[in-house]
């Protein structure tokens, strides 16, 4: 597999090495030694989130407070997605950034998104199916949601019609609004600290 580092500190995409015969694919979605080292921290899993959308559904940007924080591992396990991941932690060097990747069942190919960073995305099929590998259990009241449609963020969904959102996402907090309430993680940046501090 190949693990790259985005150009959000911490935001990798993870492309796997397919397998092919006549009987299909097979491929390593991902191992933990080779992963944990390019991330320089444990990814321990607690938590297996699904999702199924229609074409045009946006969902995000999300997030989890720290404490108790929530990295994620994303893979498009059938269908397609536009996957955007925006840096929220404050003092980051790349705060209010954001990456895009395409996302499909045929590839395989995964996003980790560490904590701090909000995550969310665009479903460019019918029944298109998400899975969530998560380093924490859901903890009622942690989420951090910001509106995927702030200007200020300019994200590039690429959608040609209003998407499919739900009403939390529509009227979830700009990105100034969620800094001004408190609600982002802050930015460490020592060089083993991913991890980001609770913001104060």
């Amino acid at each position: 597999m190949r693990i790259t580092e985005t150009a959000l500190p911490g935001v990798y995409t993870v492309t796997p090495d397919r397998l092919r015969d006549r009987r299909g694919d097979f491929y390593e979605a991902m191992r933990a030694g080779e992963f944990e080292k390019a991330l320089g921290h444990p990814f321990v899993p607690r938590q297996i989130n699904y999702s199924v959308s229609r074409r045009n559904t946006l969902r995000g940007v999300h997030g989890v407070t720290v404490p108790p924080g929530q990295a994620k591992y994303v893979t498009c396990v059938r269908g397609a997605l536009r996957d955007v991941a925006v840096d929220l932690r404050v003092g980051s060097p790349a705060f209010g950034e954001h990456v895009v990747n395409e996302l499909d069942a045929e590839s395989g190919r995964a996003v980790y998104v560490p904590e701090g960073v909000g995550h969310g995305f665009l479903a460019l099929t019918d029944d298109t199916c998400i899975c969530y590998v998560l380093s924490s259990e859901h903890v009622p009241g942690t989420q951090v949601d910001v509106n995927p449609l702030d200007p200020d963020l300019a994200i590039p969904w690429g959608f040609t019609e209003h998407p499919l959102m739900s009403e939390k996402d529509a009227r979830a907090p700009t990105l100034a609004e969620a800094m001004a309430a408190g609600l982002l993680a802050t930015w460490r940046g020592s060089p083993h600290a991913r991890r980001p501090a609770a913001a104060r």
